[in-house]
């Protein structure tokens, strides 16, 4: 299985790390810490330094409750720092539902769309068509500001699968080539615990759709009701559930802390025979 984004081209034969760069002053764990340019940009750097495969830039917190902003705001946040970045050997991928800030992040350099819409705005859908940019097509119900209240499923997977079928079937009908095409089950996006836990265990049901997996997990408030840890002290959990996720069939893992998670994968890819 390959992915291309843009004029990277992954084999996958080795799981990928995504490391989160949030420009926002409200993110649920680095929310208002990179917030500056320069700050951004020397975190974005270091998690380069530690291993990162593709850096995800996001101006928007989705976190559970969190309120949207202007497209002109979003656009302020991550432009200067998708500017800041070209020339570096990873992609960059911009974590976005807004179709204006999807064409000016990869005029400006992005190589992969991050939608928590999965392209459902037609807008969106032909941004990504005409461009030649890998696309993650992600899974929530309702929006982030109401999407915990009360999520409920007759059967988690099952739905959760046949949505992101869906997307992939329509992304395709539009024009975009299977190989730019990643899914994402949308851990906590109008999830219980106990439907988290369900899509994690079974996660190896969604490798059936035939597109690369990505696994957001990290520092997430399902570790939190597990272990009983503030958020900043759910490293430990974080680095569990990214092994959990890419032993059940995860390509990519979207995480905070890059080189504990890479370090991690090094032991499991070794126990798994597959050293170089």
């Amino acid at each position: 299985m390959h992915l291309l984004c843009g004029n990277f081209q992954f084999d996958l034969s080795k799981p990928l790390v995504m490391g989160i760069v949030n420009v926002t002053p409200d993110s649920f764990f680095d929310g208002g810490l990179h917030l500056q340019h320069d700050a951004a940009l020397a975190h974005a750097q270091q998690l380069i330094a530690e291993g990162a495969d593709i850096l995800d830039i996001g101006g928007e917190s989705t976190r559970p409750g969190a309120q949207p902003v202007s497209v002109q705001e979003e656009l302020d946040r991550v432009l200067p720092i998708i500017e800041g970045l070209r020339g570096v050997p990873v992609p960059i991928s911009i974590d976005t539902c807004k179709p204006e800030v999807m064409q000016a992040a990869i005029a400006a350099g992005a190589q992969m769309v991050n939608d928590i819409n999965a392209l459902q705005d037609a807008a969106a859908m032909h941004m990504v068509a005409n461009s030649k940019v890998a696309v993650c097509l992600m899974h929530k119900q309702g929006n982030p500001q109401t999407m915990q209240a009360q999520p409920h499923y007759q059967n988690v997977v099952g739905e959760v699968s046949a949505f992101l079928r869906e997307r992939i079937a329509a992304a395709e009908a539009a024009g975009i080539q299977r190989q730019h095409i990643v899914i994402d089950p949308g851990f906590g996006f109008g999830k219980t615990l106990a439907h988290n836990l369900a899509l994690l265990r079974e996660l190896t049901k969604l490798t059936e759709l035939g597109v690369p997996v990505l696994a957001g997990l990290s520092r997430k408030s399902m570790l939190g009701a597990l272990t009983g840890q503030e958020v900043g002290q759910r490293l430990p959990a974080s680095v569990a559930a990214a092994l959990l996720a890419v032993q059940r069939g995860a390509n990519i893992v979207r995480v905070h802390d890059v080189r504990a998670t890479v370090d991690a994968l090094k032991i499991l890819i070794a126990m798994n025979g597959e050293l170089g």
